[in-house]
């Protein structure tokens, strides 16, 4: 289970740890996401991390920091492993670049997944692609899970 955590809402994206085939996912309250935490049946919890550069944060920020606590500690308290990953580390493992934005980094993921459409990679409701239903912060979250998947395979 790989989140990108926001103020009111966040990303979420369930994916099948050996195909990276994303399962469940959308961009839901962070009310009913806490629900999904609670109960949904996942072996890990990647969130990506909130890293300070030195810069002042807002309160949007400061209200997206206690959300990732809440989540992280429901998947703690079931015994579930919980892992962060850094903005920086999803840029260097799917654009091989820190100069990468989202665009991107959604590009890089259609290149490596998109079976037949290639320029959105969700394909159309008579012929869905990999993305199809993907939108928002899924996109990231998606990443999120990618790039903790990458980073760790073969150490289980």
């Amino acid at each position: 289970m790989a989140l990108d955590v926001g103020t009111t809402e966040s990303g979420f994206c369930l994916m099948q740890e050996q195909t990276y085939m994303p399962l469940r996912f959308g961009k839901i309250s962070n009310e009913e996401l806490l629900g999904i935490v609670k109960t949904e049946e996942y072996g890990k919890l990647v969130y990506e991390a909130f890293a300070s550069y030195g810069m002042a944060v807002g309160q949007s920020t400061i209200k997206s920091i206690e959300w990732n606590g809440r989540f992280i500690q429901c998947a703690v308290d079931r015994g579930i492993s919980v892992f962060p990953i850094f903005r920086k580390d999803e840029k260097i493992n799917l654009c091989g670049s820190m100069k990468a934005k989202d665009a991107n980094i959604r590009q890089a993921l259609i290149d490596r997944f998109a079976k037949h459409d290639f320029k959105n990679g969700k394909g159309t409701k008579d012929e869905p692609d990999w993305f199809f239903g993907f939108r928002a912060d899924v996109w990231s979250s998606y990443a999120i899970g990618i790039t903790y998947l990458d980073l760790n395979k073969g150490e289980e």
